[in-house]
């Protein structure tokens, strides 16, 4: 008997109103050319169940292509973005001209030099995890949609390539991009591939 396959697609949010900034838990909805980034990513595809962060820029839309293909759209509150402190608003020419050189420490080594009142990434990294473990759990056998952030997406891709939590922003995912895993659940434990990268807009 043939072990059963899980795909899961990792589907990062489109452009939000208000353009690039640091948003983490700020909330604010796609932009019109943000919903057509995830119209476009989303043709033609087809899933048995679709999970998404709680921000409306991931929830939104994901509730939308859930009625349309008649699935239920659960929510995953640890699937949200990291919080970003003091730059959560803020462009990164505004943080670069306020904090100077801590944007590009922050980038190169995201544990050392985390944004002032920032989510620790070690947090941000064991909620993502756990809800990731939660999801392999249910989804066995299923094709999964989940609509995430780029730092969520992140977190999970650095999780399955092995990589250390310092290099975690070395994974860059554009608005709309995509991954594919597919686990394979053997006598053995989970092995996982990455099918597809499309880092999007």
């Amino acid at each position: 008997m043939d072990a059963p396959v899980t795909t899961i697609d990792l589907l990062r949010h489109g452009e939000p109103a208000g353009g690039p900034r640091f948003r983490g838990s700020v909330d604010d909805p796609l932009s019109p050319a943000g919903w057509a980034q995830m119209e476009a990513a989303t043709a033609g595809g087809a899933w048995d169940r679709v999970v998404c962060s709680p921000l409306r820029r991931c929830r939104e839309f994901a509730e939308v292509l859930a009625r349309q293909q008649g699935l239920e759209c659960r929510v995953e509150a640890d699937f949200r973005e990291i919080s970003f402190g003091l730059w959560e608003g803020l462009t990164s020419a505004q943080v670069e001209a306020a904090y100077g050189a801590a944007l590009a420490n922050f980038w190169n080594d995201p544990v050392a030099h985390p944004p002032p009142q920032g989510e620790p990434l070690a947090d941000f990294c064991a909620r993502v995890e756990t809800a990731w473990q939660r999801l392999i759990d249910d989804s066995r056998g299923q094709r999964v949609l989940v609509v995430a952030h780029g730092g969520t997406i992140a977190m999970l891709l650095r999780g399955v390539l092995g990589m250390p939590l310092s290099h975690s922003w070395r994974v860059r995912m554009g608005y709309a991009g995509q991954a594919r895993l597919r686990l394979d659940h053997t006598p053995h434990g989970l092995l996982f591939a990455l099918l597809r990268l499309e880092p999007g807009a």
